[in-house]
């Protein structure tokens, strides 16, 4: 498959790519160069909870959720 690089920079991914990979808006990936005229692309994941928060606040019954107050994992 070919794209172009547009005047600001940007390259356009098919529409059949997009929709097979369920690639979606604001997806971030990474550009590594491998050699002349060689380049590769990486979807970043996002990490494995990632929303998991907005979508328990966005719970349609009040007082499903209710935030606790706990001490921080960061140090494990």
């Amino acid at each position: 498959m070919k794209t172009r690089v547009s005047s600001k920079g940007q390259i356009v991914l098919p529409a059949e790519l997009r929709h097979r990979d369920g690639i979606e808006t604001g997806q971030e990936f990474e550009v590594e160069r491998v050699g002349i005229d060689e380049y590769r692309l990486l979807r970043v994941s996002p990490p494995p909870n990632s929303g998991m928060v907005d979508w328990l606040l966005a719970c349609p019954q009040k007082g499903y959720f209710v935030p606790i107050e706990s001490e921080s994992t960061d140090t494990l």
